[in-house]
C-alpha cells in the first residue's frame, strides 16, 4: 500500500461512528466541566420537573400564615396599616399562644399619620415575642448605617460557608426593631421568577444573619446562639436545638415544595375577630401581605404563584419534619460518572446494530438516566442527569451521522436531481403564469370598469386559468376556466384551452355561446388523454352594461347589485368542454347597472378543505361577498376572499387550484385612452 493509500485509509478512520462519538463524548465532558450557564439552566429546569412529579406531602402542619389578604384589607382599611392596628393583630395572635411569630413585613419608614404607632407596635412585638425580618441589599441604605442585630453563630470542624454577601439592608424603624426577640433574613437567593432556593445564613456587612425560619426556631426553644458543624461526609449542618439543617456551600436551602393548602392560611380579619385560636395554638405563625397588588408574587417549581410569606412556611414545614433535598457531595464527579457510562453503552452498541436497534438502547439509557435522577430525587438527592442525556443523544447523533454518510451522499445526489426538475418547473411555471394577463396593468386606463383576477396553483403548476381583452372598442371578452387533473399535463391542456378560446373569441366576437361551441371542437381534436375544461365565458358590451354569459359546466358566478343584493347566477346545466363533441352551448343575456359587480371563482375556492374535512363551500363566500362595502373594487373583494380561505384552510395542503375573477361596470363613463 502506497503512503497516500495508508493517508486515506488513516482519514476514514477518524470519519468513523466510534471516532466521532468518542471525539463527541470528550467534548460533552469538557463542557461539563466548565460548567456554563446553559448548564445551570437546564439543571433548574430538571430539578423542576422532579418537584412537579414528586411534590412534598406535607406532614408537619404547624406551620400557619396569617395573611393580610383582599378580605382584611376590604375589612380593615387599605394598606399600609395604622401601626396600632398592626400591634392589635400581633396581640391577637399572641393571645391564641402560638410557639413563634415572624412578620414578614418591614416597617421602614415612619407612619404616615404620626401618633405613637411604633411605640404601640414596639411593646406588642417584645410582649408576643416576635421575630422581625431583615432584607439584605446590595448597596448601603442611610436610613440604616449600622448592621442589623443578630445572635452569634459559632463555626466548628471547617471554615465558614462561602455566605451570600450584601452591603446594606432594610429593617423596620429602630424602636420597633429593638423590641424584637430575633431578626431573620426574608431575602431569595436570586430573582428569577422560579424560587428555588434561599439563603439560611447571610453576611450583611460584618454581621451574620440567619433565615427567618431559623429565627423563628431559634426563639421557639429560647436558644442563645446558632452552631455550624462539620459532619463526617464534609457537610456543614446548622444547628438549632433538636433541628438539624445540612447546608449548601454557599449555605442555601433548596425547598421541596408541596401543593398549596388552604388550611396553610388564615385571614387576618378571621384572627382579629378571634376566629383562629384553635388553629395558632402551638404553631409557627408568619404574617405578611398578600393582598393583591401589593406584593410581587413567586412562580414555585409546581408552577403555582405564591406570595412569599407563604414560601417561609414551607421552608419551616420542611425542617420540622426534617426532610431536605440536597447536591450530593461530589455531584459533579457522579453526573460525569453517569456521562461516560452513558456514552460508554452507545459506543458499544451502537455500531454493531441496525439503526432501529439503537434508537432502542439510546431510549433505554435515556430511561435509565432518569430512572436514575427520580430514585435520587426521593432519597434526598438532586443529581443532574439532564446533561448526561443531552449528551447520550449529542453522541448518539455524532455516531449516526457517521453511519449514514453514504445515504447522506444519496440524498445529496437526489437533491440535485429534485433542484433540476424544480427549476423546469420553475421556469414552466414563469411561462404559465406570463400566458395571463394582469388586469390592472392591460385595462389601467379604462374609467367604464374595473377587472382583477387572482390565481394561486395548488402545485407548481396548475391547470385554472383566466383571460381578459377587448374584441372591439366597446367590447370586452373575459373567460375563467378550470382543467381536469392538476400539476404539468392540467398546465399543457390548460395552455392550450385558453389560447384556443383568445383565438375563437377574437375571429368570432359575435355571440359568447358560439365561441364556446367553436372551441369546443377545436380542443377536442387536441385531447389524446381526454382531459377536458369548465369553463364560464362572458361579452360585456361597456357602453351599455349588456352582458352575454355562457357556462361550460362552471361554478356559477355571484352577481352584486346597486341595492347590495346578492344573487348567485344559475347555471344553464350544460356540460363541460371535451365531453360532449359538437355540442352547441346557449348564451344567456342580462344588464347590469353602474356599479354592480360579479365574482367567478373555480372549484378550488368552494372545495378548499380544512383541517377536519370540511369545505370551504359557496355560502362561505356568499358571507364574504354580502359584506363587501359597495365602493370595494374588485381588487379588494378578491384579497378578501383569498384571505378568508386561507384562515379557513389553516395549515391543511392546498388541495386544488384556486382562481377568482371579479368585474365591477362602472358606466359609460370616460373613452379608453387611445
Amino acid at each position: 500500500m502506497t503512503d497516500v493509500g495508508r493517508l486515506l485509509t488513516r482519514l476514514r478512520r477518524f470519519r468513523s461512528p466510534v471516532f466521532t462519538g468518542l471525539a463527541m463524548l470528550f467534548v460533552c465532558l469538557f463542557i461539563v466541566a466548565l460548567d456554563p450557564a446553559p448548564l445551570a439552566a437546564l439543571r433548574n429546569v430538571l430539578f423542576d420537573g422532579y418537584q412537579r412529579v414528586m411534590p412534598r406531602e406535607r406532614k408537619f402542619a404547624g406551620a400557619i400564615v396569617v395573611a393580610i389578604d383582599e378580605a382584611a384589607l376590604q375589612s380593615r382599611g387599605q394598606w399600609p396599616w395604622p401601626r396600632a392596628q398592626m400591634a392589635e393583630l400581633l396581640e391577637a395572635i399572641g393571645r391564641a399562644r402560638p410557639l413563634a411569630i415572624g412578620v414578614d413585613i418591614l416597617f421602614s419608614e415612619p407612619e404616615r399619620a404620626g401618633g405613637d404607632g411604633d411605640a404601640a407596635l414596639a411593646r406588642a412585638v417584645r410582649s408576643t415575642g416576635a421575630v422581625l425580618g431583615v432584607a439584605g441589599m446590595y448597596e448601603r441604605d442611610r436610613r440604616f448605617p449600622d448592621p442589623p442585630l443578630a445572635v452569634p453563630l459559632y463555626v466548628r470542624g471547617g471554615p465558614e460557608p462561602a455566605l451570600a454577601k450584601f452591603e446594606g439592608h432594610l429593617q423596620s424603624r429602630q424602636e420597633i426593631d429593638r423590641a424584637a426577640a430575633g431578626h431573620g433574613l426574608i431575602n431569595a437567593d436570586d430573582v428569577a421568577p422560579v424560587i428555588r432556593s434561599v439563603p439560611l445564613i447571610a453576611r450583611i456587612g460584618s454581621v451574620t444573619v440567619p433565615a427567618l425560619t431559623i429565627e423563628m426556631l431559634r426563639t421557639a426553644q429560647r436558644l442563645q446562639a446558632l452552631r455550624v458543624e462539620y459532619g463526617g461526609d464534609s457537610r456543614a449542618r446548622l444547628r438549632v436545638g433538636e433541628f438539624d439543617m445540612p447546608l449548601e456551600p454557599d449555605a442555601s436551602f433548596w425547598i421541596h415544595f408541596s401543593p398549596r393548602y388552604a388550611d396553610r392560611v388564615v385571614s387576618a380579619e378571621d384572627v382579629l375577630q378571634g376566629k383562629a385560636v384553635a388553629q395558632l395554638k402551638d404553631s409557627f405563625v408568619f404574617v405578611g401581605v398578600t393582598g393583591l397588588g401589593l406584593i410581587e408574587w413567586r412562580s414555585s417549581p409546581l408552577g403555582e404563584n405564591i406570595p412569599g410569606v407563604e414560601v417561609h412556611a414551607q421552608m419551616l414545614e420542611q425542617m420540622v419534619e426534617q426532610r431536605f433535598v440536597l447536591r450530593p457531595a461530589g455531584a459533579r464527579w457522579i453526573e460525569a460518572a453517569l456521562l461516560i457510562v452513558a456514552g460508554a453503552v452507545l459506543l458499544l452498541c451502537v455500531p454493531r446494530l441496525r439503526a432501529w436497534m439503537s434508537t432502542l438502547v439510546l431510549l433505554a439509557v435515556l430511561a435509565a438516566l432518569a430512572a436514575t435522577g427520580g430514585f435520587a430525587f426521593q432519597a434526598g438527592s438532586l443529581l443532574d442527569v439532564a446533561t448526561p442525556a443531552l449528551a447520550a443523544l449529542l453522541v448518539f447523533g455524532s455516531m449516526l451521522a457517521g453511519t449514514l454518510t453514504e445515504a447522506q451522499r444519496q440524498r445529496q445526489l437526489l437533491r440535485v436531481a429534485q433542484a433540476k426538475a424544480a427549476a423546469e418547473l420553475d421556469v414552466a411555471q414563469r411561462i404559465q403564469t406570463g400566458m395571463l394577463p394582469n388586469p390592472r396593468v392591460v385595462f389601467a386606463h379604462e374609467t367604464r370598469f374595473r377587472l382583477d383576477a387572482r390565481i394561486e396553483p395548488a402545485r407548481t403548476v396548475g391547470g385554472d386559468f383566466y383571460d381578459c381583452f377587448m374584441v372591439d372598442a366597446r367590447r370586452l371578452f373575459f373567460v375563467i376556466g378550470d382543467v381536469s387533473g392538476k400539476g404539468l399535463p392540467a398546465s399543457l391542456f390548460m395552455a392550450l384551452s385558453k389560447s384556443l378560446l383568445k383565438s375563437v373569441a377574437l375571429r368570432e366576437p359575435d355571440d359568447v355561446g358560439r365561441i364556446l361551441s367553436r372551441a369546443n371542437t377545436e380542443i377536442a381534436r387536441e385531447n389524446p388523454e381526454s382531459l377536458f375544461t369548465t369553463a364560464f365565458a362572458g361579452l360585456l358590451d361597456l357602453d351599455s352594461g349588456h352582458l352575454a354569459l355562457s357556462s361550460a359546466g362552471h361554478e356559477p358566478p355571484f352577481l352584486r347589485k346597486v341595492d347590495g343584493a346578492l344573487v348567485r347566477l344559475e347555471p344553464a346545466g350544460e356540460p363541460p368542454l371535451c365531453i360532449v363533441g359538437d355540442f352547441q352551448y346557449t348564451t344567456a343575456r342580462m344588464s347590469l347597472s353602474p356599479g354592480e359587480w360579479l365574482c367567478f371563482f373555480t372549484d378550488g375556492v368552494s372545495e378548499a378543505m380544512n383541517a377536519r374535512g370540511e369545505l370551504y363551500g359557496a355560502e362561505r363566500l356568499q358571507q364574504v361577498l354580502v359584506r363587501q362595502r359597495e365602493e370595494a373594487s374588485p381588487a379588494a373583494v378578491l384579497t378578501d376572499v383569498r384571505d378568508d380561505v386561507r384562515r379557513y384552510v389553516g395549515d391543511t395542503e392546498q388541495s386544488d387550484d384556486l382562481t377568482l375573477l371579479c368585474l365591477r361596470w362602472n358606466g359609460p363613463g370616460a373613452a379608453p385612452a387611445a
